[in-house]
């Protein structure tokens, strides 16, 4: 069975209806881009198209200096968002973005500040991903004292979502997994709840699974020509499915658009 996520956006559209009326203006996003690649492209005239929906004003810049364009917008007053396009080319990684992005326009919550504040419980900007699954799961299940097994210990998916399932009121039991476990097979299939983000089209199959559980599928995977997930989509059969696309995708989309009305309402000091 395939778990539905419509009501989950619309939650998060009714906050980004109720942010709205704290501001006169169009929060503005400024995403930056180095050396864009077709998928990178893709993607960020989708989010062109969410831009537009959402009312934010969206300014793409290819970027010849990450740093220095971190920078630049982190002081710039009319900027109020800030988000940097994967994957990263010229030898730039997470962890510059982590050190240099202001905390305060750091919408996909990866900055140094954020995450550590996310280790403490407080989830203002968490990366958005993890929010997704996180989200998803609470609406499908009490998700209290539950078995929740990850596969891959991604800055932006699984870490973050493994703390935020172990926090005080939420309060399950998590267990990270990656390319040097053992028995991976075995763990998955103990879990009450699978989360897969490990970017391997159709590796979770059946034999990963039993019947009855939850999979939280994060992959977003190319092949010949179509949009894949990391779980075989034969899983929904016996289990309760994320679909791909439509599923973690699209409510990652939304929570990012919401997360730019945050920051604009936050910097007004009004959230």
């Amino acid at each position: 069975m395939l778990i539905e996520v419509k009501n989950i956006i619309d939650k998060i559209k009714t906050e980004i209806s109720s942010l709205k009326e704290k501001l006169s203006y169009e929060p503005k996003l400024v995403s930056l881009v180095v050396e864009p690649d077709e998928s990178t492209k893709s993607y960020l005239n989708s989010q062109k198209r969410n831009a537009k929906k959402y009312g934010i004003n969206l300014e793409i810049i290819e970027s010849s200096d990450l740093i220095d364009d971190l920078r630049k917008y982190n002081e710039d007053d009319s900027t109020d968002a800030i988000f940097v396009a994967r994957p990263l080319k010229k030898g730039f990684t997470e962890l510059d973005i982590a050190q240099y992005i202001n905390p305060e326009k750091d919408v996909e919550g990866v900055s140094l500040y954020n995450i550590g504040s996310m280790f403490y419980e407080k989830e203002l900007f968490v990366p958005c991903t993890a929010d997704a699954v996180v989200k998803i799961i609470e609406d499908t299940t009490d998700v209290k004292g539950k078995n929740i097994v990850i596969l891959g210990r991604s800055t932006t998916v699984g870490k973050p979502a493994a703390l935020m399932l172990q926090r005080h009121g939420r309060d399950a039991t998590v267990t990270v997994t990656h390319t040097k476990t053992k028995n991976l097979k075995e763990i998955a299939k103990s879990a009450d709840i699978l989360v897969a983000a490990i970017g391997k089209a159709n590796f979770v199959d059946r034999t990963f699974v039993r019947n009855g559980m939850i999979v939280i599928d994060v992959g977003i995977n190319v092949v010949d020509g179509m949009i894949v997930g990391d779980v075989d989509k034969g899983v929904s059969e016996i289990c309760q499915l994320t679909p791909v696309p439509g599923g973690v995708g699209s409510v990652t989309t939304a929570i990012l658009m919401r997360n730019v009305f945050r920051a604009a309402i936050n910097k007004k000091g009004d959230l």
